[in-house]
């Protein structure tokens, strides 16, 4: 018997000592090989990347993760001390490993069946979320355990807290629980209650089966549990214990709110960062700032809808856009329906619930019902009177319409449009762009067409030709006779023939007179008496591409396809006094702790050269010139570049360089400037842009354009 007894001892210490060295076999290899967790200091996290206008609003955000970084002290102590009781309440006295804990956590299992808590430590898990796969493996293990022994000994408890708090997944997208907050509440760390942050801190052991969203049941039980854990461990009072148990679910999906819509010009920033810092831009936590201003924006929003929306009921109503199958109970039904239904353009989604002799009544998605008498319909008398001649009833119960805002704020029948427009707005002084819309709504199309519809300008070309004729020796006064023109053309069947819109013939014509009115025959002899190659060479200056100028007369009447961004880059030049300027919508990027990485330099008109005709009445924003930049001592070390090249200051070798604004290159002469100016300042006053003036303004200059069959209408202008 002592034979066996002594035989299992020296089995057991044999074992025992086997497996020791082992284990140090294992250390020795694998400690030189840990990552530095000195590096989880200056850790980057992955936060998405943000668009924001010029005074700060945001316009858009781009990333898969959603992640809001906090710092500790920061977060509310009840959402710390949630978190240690659900996950490790060991923290602050283990050394990274908690071998109680895992004991604890093993008779659990064996005495309920049930993994209530697991063995790893919070340190664990922040070695194994920065630094380690997912793949269980007993080599992982050891080597999550090894990381973190070390992340104790190199950081604090609160710098592991913290680092925990801002990386751990807590479903929805949500990285960290400031995102979290966000997600679920609507609401910052600071602002929830003892129920929401416990709900939280009950999610990382299991995202998906403890979402408040999704199994509210679960959720709760796992609240249950993280709030017992609080009351155990002396955390809470049995007050705040029950009070917190008995609050009901309160989650549900939030997005961040987009402050503002310009979707044309978040995408146009996204591509820019994009091309600028690859993939990595969405990740990086970067901030861009642009020039957009919010208040032109929501004008240009309005405007361009609003004129889109009305040539549609111009036209012929095309019927609803989709039919819903109604029972008895219609609004609870229809509302149903609209869930799923977005408001697009201002346009918001209706169901019809009622249809009647004098009109019909609609249920908007947040349950108004809303009545529409024929007054409201009568654009749509076409298709009521349509549908009764093919046997059908017109509107029926269950069509989903479109609704709109009247001039008078009253809801009436829209419909999206089919026809599509784009504006864009920039300051001529340096070329920031205050404004772009794209098309109707940047949800339906994503098309830009400010930076992608190549179309033809037709007569919107027309100032460059004559700014051409100027600089040829020719003036306002000069006659040009309006006759008519034929030219032999092989592909045409009896040649080219170009007519004014009028159809009409004026004879001996003034320059002023022929852009006024827009006469095509006037602007075609004085491309011909200009010539078509000197002409083409003078409007390079403006930066047009050469392969976008026909090399024949055509080129006259504004054949050549280009886009409203290229178009209005030539029109920036006669607005600021003849001065080329780079459109552009980023000025300045920052980091994570809203460092400037990179600021834009961009050409800018000099002191007193820029067209501000009758400031006093039209107002505007004040132009800073290049010296008083210059002058400006709050600056940033900065990553500056631009195409036009960039000034710098630096007084001692080494240091850092600050941009200076470049000044911008003259391409016109001011006389012809001035002349052109006042020609296009008559098509507003008594030419074909006469409707402009409505806008009650005397300092309005611009030009308009149509091309052949009316297909497409362009009006450029400035003050």
């Amino acid at each position: 018997m002592k034979r066996l007894f002594f035989w299992l001892l020296a089995s057991f210490l044999s074992l025992g000592a086997l497996s020791l060295l082992l284990a140090l076999v294992v250390v020795y290899f694998l400690l030189p090989q840990l990552p530095d967790p000195k590096s989880l200091r200056s850790f980057e996290f992955q936060v998405p990347l943000a668009i924001y206008a010029r005074d700060g609003t945001l316009i858009g955000e781009f990333g898969e993760q959603k992640r809001i970084p906090v710092k500790l002290q920061q977060t509310p102590l009840l959402l710390r001390d949630a978190i240690v009781a659900a996950e490790d309440d060991r923290f602050y006295s283990h050394m990274g490993v908690d071998w109680l804990g895992i004991l604890r956590a093993a008779g659990e299992l064996v005495r309920t069946g049930e993994k209530r808590s697991g063995g790893s430590t919070i340190t664990m898990q922040v070695a194994r979320n920065f630094f380690l796969s997912r793949e269980k493996t007993y080599l992982r293990k050891v080597t999550e355990i090894l990381l973190a022994v070390e992340i104790e000994r190199q950081l604090s408890k609160e710098e592991i807290l913290e680092l925990y708090i801002n990386k751990v997944f807590l479903g929805q997208r949500a990285y960290g629980f400031g995102a979290a907050a966000r997600v679920y509440y609507g609401n910052e760390l600071r602002e929830l209650n003892l129920a929401q942050l416990a709900m939280l801190a009950g999610l990382p052991k299991a995202p998906s089966r403890y979402n408040p969203v999704r199994d509210p049941g679960a959720a709760i039980a796992r609240r249950g549990y993280v709030l017992e854990r609080m009351l155990i461990d002396g955390k809470i009072g049995d007050e705040m214990y029950r009070k917190a148990m008995d609050e009901p679910v309160s989650a549900r999906l939030h997005t961040r709110e987009i402050d503002l819509d310009a979707g044309y010009a978040a995408e146009m920033a996204r591509a820019w960062a994009v091309a600028r810092y690859g993939v990595a831009a969405y990740s990086r936590g970067l901030k861009i700032e642009t020039t957009l201003d919010p208040l032109m924006q929501e004008a240009a929003n309005r405007s361009l809808r609003h004129h889109l929306v009305n040539y549609e009921q111009r036209h012929r109503y095309r019927g609803p856009e989709q039919h819903f199958l109604l029972g008895d109970e219609k609004v609870p039904q229809a509302l149903n329906a609209l869930v799923v239904q977005n408001e697009m353009g201002g346009l918001e989604p209706a169901v019809v619930i009622e249809v009647t002799e004098d009109g019909l009544t609609a249920v908007m998605g947040e349950g108004t019902e809303v009545a529409l008498d024929k007054k409201f319909l009568r654009w749509a008398e076409g298709y009521w009177r349509s549908s009764a001649a093919s046997g059908q009833a017109g509107f029926r119960v269950g069509d989903m319409i479109r609704l709109a805002r009247g001039e008078k704020l009253e809801w009436e029948l829209a419909q999206i449009p089919e026809v599509q427009g784009a504006l864009i707005s920039i300051d001529a002084a340096d070329g920031a762009i205050r404004a772009v819309n794209g098309g109707f709504d940047f949800a339906q199309s994503k098309f830009n067409r400010v930076l992608q519809a190549d179309r033809q300008p037709g007569s919107n070309f027309k100032p460059f030709l004559y700014t051409a004729a100027l600089a040829n020796g020719f003036t306002a006064a000069s006659l040009i006779n309006d006759a008519p023109l034929v030219f032999n053309d092989d592909t045409r069947d009896g040649g080219w023939r170009p007519q004014n819109y009028s159809g009409k013939f004026f004879g001996p014509t003034r320059l002023r007179v022929g852009l006024t009115k827009s006469r095509n025959l006037v602007s075609v002899r004085l491309l011909q008496a200009i010539g078509v190659n000197r002409t083409r060479e003078f409007c390079l200056r403006f930066g047009f591409p050469p392969e976008k100028l026909p090399k024949n007369l055509s080129l006259a009447l504004g054949s050549g396809a280009m886009t409203p961004m290229e178009l209005i880059t030539g029109y920036a030049v006669l607005a600021n006094g003849g001065y080329r300027v780079e459109p552009h919508l980023v000025t300045k990027v920052l980091d994570q702790q809203n460092e400037v990485v990179w600021t834009g330099s961009y050409p800018l008109v000099p002191s007193g050269n820029v067209q501000q005709l009758n400031q006093g009445e039209a107002g505007g924003d004040k132009v800073e010139t290049v010296d008083e930049l210059a002058d400006q001592s709050s600056v940033s070390p900065i990553d500056s570049d631009s195409q036009g090249g960039q000034l710098s200051v630096s007084s001692f070798p080494g240091e850092t360089s600050y941009p200076l604004p470049v000044e911008a290159q003259r391409i016109l002469p001011e006389a012809e400037v001035f002349l052109i100016n006042s020609m296009l300042r008559d098509v507003i006053k008594k030419g074909t842009g006469r409707k402009a003036k409505r806008l009650g303004r005397n300092d309005l200059a611009g030009k308009t354009g149509t091309t052949n069959n009316q297909l497409d209408a362009w009006f450029r202008g400035y003050a």
